[in-house]
């Protein structure tokens, strides 16, 4: 095998590049090229540096098929598990395109993710791959500084991870121009278009050069992200290796059924008894009231914690989800905004405290652990309401239902349906009765979760009608317990054996004090004085307990016979009785007294008209009639958008219904270059008074410099056609000043050739057209 041509860099670090590249040559001729590694991929010196240093050796099968194809320059759109390396699939191509810094050029770059969590782990995984690269990246998020993000691209860097509804507010406010980007990948793209980013995306694709290279990596693939890669993709490759209707096989489930009052006793035993002090634990909850609920429990428990859901403050965010990945905290509660991405090293155990109504969720929220071959176990606590769901998910993976039997004894125990010990159950609901008892914050937030629960339950969508009738007939309340938990006992129960089992062989003036303390001198020679009473009195307890026992056992020998009825009638002429009383009687509550109403007929007034029904029966458009058959959908998902939704909204007279006062579409909103219309608040002229305070000019000297005399010329103010007409001859001046990559040059030469030949079948069928016409 010929040895691969590798690039020379400045390493950072004290190690020399000559030992280095030994070490590497000498695992490139070991290992052969049908194996697979990383050194068959003739991948550059810095980037395989990177992926060795980082501990990667054999790539993984999405990575296998996707780094050949992206690092040929060709468009993906791959679908892969959770958990399988998608991250390192467009990241090891990225580096190998873009080589080395280049401070002048700008972005050259673009990684979009749906969450911020999501960007900030990319990036953070970024710059450890890429640490020998040299090249510098920035992240550009919702909720941080815009003049810290102005003063971030000012510095030129070479990739930028972002999320779409920043990114595109800062294009618009700096007037970015896109024209160097050459490798643009969408992370999760079915998440992107579910969170609604879909009129962002497609503004940012349109700023965005011909001639770019696209990944875009998804779990699904839906209508829209398919019409989507038509639009922006060119000639693509479609890779569906695994997809996600399938889970890890080293990932181990376990379905315990409880009443819904006994959800967080089961959830508190499992973190107590069952999960391993030192192992880090993610529990998922339906809202964000209970992720609160929860954390304020766990807090009680001594169970160090932290939290994560939308609502929270960005910095608050990013704290709490350092401090789990750091392993400050060993359980994190959230909701389904970490279900998607968040790759958290070591994480052993996932709890779906709120079973997820679709299958494709819950693959999602178990594939947080059990990444990367590492082994898991995913918990997952369910009422009698979410057994429907249960259902679907057995046959969404086409798995069997195992119910433990009554008796407890099942073969296997991966997968199994049942339930914990009751007297586990019981030691942590008494304890947290005595918790809400005492704390009236925690009965506040029980009333809250439980509100907010019935809110999510009518969002919620609902299971399979098959799956709702199936339930029935299998009675999963009669599961026995789980053999696995039967075994374990809680730790208190266990001290509170020992305390009681323990017998002190001191007395609690000797406790703590030396042999030479004359307290302890004193009550040795005490208990060596009364040795011979102590034990006489022990053996005299033990007698009485016997004669007790023995007095028991005669009295229960002794029972006389029972009278019958007729020998008493015969005895006594008068037998009194209590009164007789039916037992139904003694459970009804007391009868209320009605108020004895009295009306004067003369001036009484009755509510209602006596001819309302003939009235209501003729009426044609009454209103009662026409508010009944009005929907109202609820689409907020907490109390102040809720409230706001409410505001935006009147009773329209001629309608008959509810309508926002805003109902136009182009309401405050501006059109951009492409013709999309945004909203009018992503241009807020802050970039424009940040350039002010910073003594920023709009545009550096050597920009001034290398411009041409025509472009100087072309140079106009006022918003006119000749103007318009100006700008695009100056952007087309530029772009051909530019050099262009061979591969930027390929690709326009086949974008150029597709037009030719649509252009040619065009002009014949226009031809055949005349003639037939002569």
């Amino acid at each position: 095998m010929k040895d691969t041509k590798i690039v020379g860099f400045d390493d950072p670090e004290e190690v020399s590049d000559n030992e280095e590249e030994n070490e590497i040559t000498n695992i490139k001729k070991k290992v052969c090229k049908k194996s697979g590694g990383f050194q068959s991929m003739a991948l550059s010196f810095p980037v395989l540096k990177g992926i060795l240093r980082r501990g990667y050796k054999i790539p993984t099968p999405i990575q296998r098929k996707t780094i050949p194809l992206a690092l040929e320059g060709r468009d993906i759109v791959a679908m892969a598990r959770t958990g399988s390396g998608k991250t390192a699939c467009f990241l090891i191509p990225l580096f190998e395109k873009l080589k080395t810094r280049q401070a002048k050029t700008g972005a050259r770059a673009l990684i979009l993710s749906p969450t911020r969590e999501l960007a900030l782990q990319t990036l953070k995984f970024l710059k450890e791959l890429g640490k020998f690269t040299g090249l510098k990246a920035a992240v550009i998020l919702g909720g941080d500084s815009m003049e810290n993000q102005f003063s971030v691209i000012h510095g030129n860097p070479d990739i930028l991870v972002a999320t779409p509804g920043r990114f595109l507010h800062i294009c618009i406010e700096m007037d970015l121009q896109l024209n160097n980007i050459e490798y643009v990948v969408f992370d999760e793209a079915d998440r992107l278009f579910e969170m609604g980013f879909g009129e962002q995306i497609n503004e940012i694709t349109n700023r965005l050069p011909e001639s770019r290279q696209t990944l875009l990596f998804s779990a699904t693939l839906p209508k829209l992200l398919v019409e989507f890669a038509k639009a922006g993709l060119t000639d693509p490759v479609l890779l569906r290796l695994d997809v996600e209707s399938k889970i890890p096989e080293q990932l181990k489930l376990s379905f315990i059924t409880c009443r819904p009052e006994e959800k967080l006793a089961v959830l508190l035993c499992l973190l107590k008894n069952v999960i391993k002090d030192d192992s880090q634990t993610v529990v998922f909850a339906a809202t964000m009231h209970h992720v609160e609920y929860i954390h304020q429990i766990l807090d009680k428990a001594g169970i160090s914690n932290t939290f994560i859901y939308s609502n929270l403050d960005p910095s608050a965010r990013k704290i709490n989800a350092a401090k789990f990945q750091n392993g400050k905290a060993r359980v994190l509660v959230v909701t389904d905004v970490a279900a998607r991405g968040l790759d958290i090293p070591h994480l052993d155990y996932v709890i779906n405290f709120n079973f997820p109504a679709k299958s494709k969720l819950f693959v999602h929220r178990v594939g947080r652990c059990a990444r990367a071959g590492r082994a898991g176990t995913a918990y997952n606590i369910i009422s009698p309401d979410e057994y429907a769901y249960l259902l679907d998910l057995h046959l969404f993976l086409g798995r069997s239902l195992c119910i433990v039997p009554p008796s407890g004894s099942t073969e296997s125990t991966d997968g199994v349906i049942g339930k914990m010990p009751q007297a586990m159950i019981e030691e942590e609901l008494s304890e947290l009765i005595n918790w809400h008892n005492c704390s009236t914050d925690l009965q506040n937030m029980e009333q809250v979760c439980d509100n907010g629960y019935k809110q999510y339950i009518r969002s919620r969508p609902a299971a399979s009608s098959e799956s709702i009738k199936r339930v029935k007939e299998l009675h999963i309340n009669e599961a026995g317990v789980i053999p696995e938990y039967s075994d374990v006992t809680s730790t208190t129960t266990k001290l509170l054996s020992k305390i009681v089992n323990y017998r002190p062989h001191g007395t609690i003036f000797e406790i703590g004090s030396k042999a030479s303390c004359t307290d302890y001198q004193v009550m040795k020679k005490k208990r060596t004085l009364h040795k011979e009473n102590i034990i006489h009195f022990h053996r005299k307890v033990d007698e009485l307990e016997s004669k007790k026992n023995d007095m028991i056992k005669e009295s229960v020998r002794r029972i006389l016979p029972s009278s019958t009825d007729d020998e008493i009638n015969a005895a006594f002429n008068t037998v009194v009785f209590p009164k007789k009383r039916n037992l139904d009687d003694l459970y009804k509550p007391p009868k209320k007294k009605k108020r004895s109403m009295t009306q004067d007929k003369e001036f009484f007034i009755p509510y209602s008209a006596p001819d309302r029904h003939t009235e209501e029966g003729l009426a044609v458009n009454s209103f009662n009639t026409e508010a009944e058959k009005v929907q109202m959908d609820l689409t907020a998902d907490n109390e102040e958008s809720q409230r706001l939704q409410t505001q935006i909204k009147k009773w329209d007279r001629k309608k008959k219904k509810m309508v926002t006062l805003n109902n136009e579409q182009k309401a405050k909103k501006i059109r951009t270059e492409s013709g999309v219309w945004i909203p009018a608040s992503y241009k807020s002229n802050r970039y424009s008074t940040w350039k002010e305070k910073s003594k920023v000019d709009a545009a550096s000297d050597d920009d001034s410099e290398g411009e041409s005399t025509k472009v100087q010329k072309l140079q106009t103010t006022a918003n006119t056609h000749w103007a318009r007409h100006n700008k695009k001859i100056k952007e087309k001046l530029k772009k051909n000043n530019e050099l262009k990559r061979p591969e930027q040059v390929l690709k326009a030469r086949k974008l150029l050739d597709r037009r030719r030949k649509k252009n040619g079948r065009k002009s014949r069928k226009s031809q055949k057209n005349g003639g037939r016409k002569r």
